[in-house]
């Protein structure tokens, strides 16, 4: 990330813009411009937090001050958690805040009903997830100045079949409604936030109202489920769309020296089956495993285009034959600078590196086994939050450098700089009652529980075929 960023012209006319808040300069100013993007992934969206910190860290060692990252990013956005996490940031909220809000967020929601029948309910209340997203976004609508910079988000709509990729840009064709169709500008954040998270078989659908009730006729309404079981789990590449096709008529620049797209893992793995899998009779496993095996599916597709298409500082592998599109290049040259941060949630990733043993045994007290990596490819077990961020945090020390962070803080027309306000998360009653000896039993129940799955899991495991 380059310091072009402070040479943006001195007045009004040099972009033609009639920006009034940070959202729109972001958004509609000239100069160079910076994505950041949050995959979806249930409680281990704890690894993008651990990311977040150390980018804030970084940035604040090179500028000399704390740096608000809907300051520093002109389009932030995210599927599932990504979403909340991407929101959060988008609204002013800080990476210390998102730590907090996440997880207090998690233990909450991640409760499953007293009563509930199997593969008839959904496994998670919805209601609480949407009043503690609620408690914090209030009746903030996405056409909101209460957003600070350009923010995106992904859900998908399961009574038309159709992926909605909302944003706050004002330019967009579905900004305003017309007659009784609602706009996007009008709708709730948080009943958006709360579409994108609405995980099947975790979650209900989240029902929003399309078009209000008029002329006799009833209300339309829309049913939404998790944006990651769309092809953008890693929204990346819809956020990169939205920057640059004429449709969306952002119309930014293109060049590493002019776009720069950051992109935010919850941890990778290879989902395998085994001989057991496929036995007769076994089919409902073989059809999970399939499911879940689409989220890798949609990762390394991701990183392969992004790769090609963007200079990139942190080449991450993708098979045997591609590598990692190192030496592979669009015709007319790359169109963006990219940046992918993640954890691999496999034992060959901490054993790569002798000193990357010794930091992850230092931080745990121990040798992970293969029983620790199961127990942390959960998307709902809340009891992770703690060890995934452990392990994440050494994961961005290594991968965060500063030379990723270049430049400063965008000037736009007539010298303004960002000045949104900073927002800070208020105290819950979860602070005051953390250290009850109910909630620690009733963690360490949770815990032990936890690793039983796991080692279960892993009994009825057999050897991993070797990878591609």
């Amino acid at each position: 990330m380059n310091d072009v960023s402070e040479s943006v012209g001195a007045d009004a006319s040099d972009c033609g813009c009639d920006c009034t808040c940070d959202r729109d300069r972001h958004l509609f100013c000239k100069g160079p411009k910076r994505i950041l993007a949050f995959d979806g992934g249930g409680v281990r969206g704890a690894v993008s937090v651990a990311f977040l910190e150390e980018i804030e860290a970084v940035l604040a060692r090179r500028l000399g001050r704390e740096v608000l990252l809907g300051h520093w990013f002109d389009l932030i956005g995210g599927t599932s958690t990504g979403a909340i996490i991407g929101g959060a940031l988008a609204m002013g909220f800080s990476s210390a805040d998102v730590k907090r809000f996440y997880h207090e967020l998690a233990p909450k929601v991640f409760v499953r009903p007293r009563w509930r029948l199997p593969f008839l309910m959904a496994k998670f209340d919805a209601k609480l997830l949407r009043d503690e997203i609620q408690r914090i976004i209030g009746k903030c609508t996405l056409g909101s100045e209460d957003l600070m910079t350009g923010f995106s988000l992904v859900a998908k709509r399961v009574d038309t079949g159709s992926t909605w990729i909302l944003d706050n840009n004002k330019r967009g064709d579905y900004w305003d409604g017309s007659d009784d169709v609602i706009g996007n500008k009008d709708y709730e954040l948080g009943a958006l936030i709360r579409a994108s998270t609405a995980a099947p078989l975790y979650f209900d659908p989240e029902e929003v109202v399309i078009a209000e009730a008029r002329n006799g006729m009833p209300a339309v309404k829309g049913w939404f489920v998790d944006g990651g079981v769309t092809a953008h789990n890693n929204p990346s590449i819809a956020l990169m769309r939205l920057a640059l096709l004429d449709a969306y008529r952002l119309r930014w620049a293109t060049g590493p020296e002019n776009l720069t797209i950051v992109s935010i893992g919850t941890g990778t793995h290879r989902t395998r089956v085994t001989p057991d899998d496929i036995r007769p009779g076994r089919s409902w496993r073989l059809a999970l495993h399939s499911m879940l095996s689409m989220m890798g599916d949609v990762h390394e597709n991701a990183l392969t285009e992004m790769q090609y298409l963007g200079e990139t500082l942190t080449p991450w592998w993708i098979n045997g034959q591609l590598r990692d599109m190192r030496s592979e290049s669009p015709p007319h040259g790359k169109l963006f600078r990219f940046i992918r941060y993640d954890v691999r949630l496999e034992l060959g990733w901490i054993n790569e590196s002798k000193d990357r043993q010794e930091k992850i045994e230092s931080a745990f007290g121990r040798t992970l086994t293969e029983t620790d990596m199961i127990r942390m490819r959960s998307l709902d077990d809340p009891t992770i939050i703690e060890d995934l961020y452990k392990l994440a945090r050494i994961a961005a020390k290594e991968q965060v450098r500063e030379e990723h962070w270049q430049g400063a803080l965008p000037v736009w027309c007539g010298g303004r700089t960002p000045s949104a306000a900073r927002r800070t998360l208020p105290p819950t009653a979860s602070d005051r009652s953390g250290d009850t000896f109910r909630v620690r039993a009733s963690r360490t129940i949770s815990e032990a529980l936890s690793y039983a799955r796991a080692r279960l899991a892993r009994a009825v495991s057999r050897r991993e075929p070797p990878a591609s």
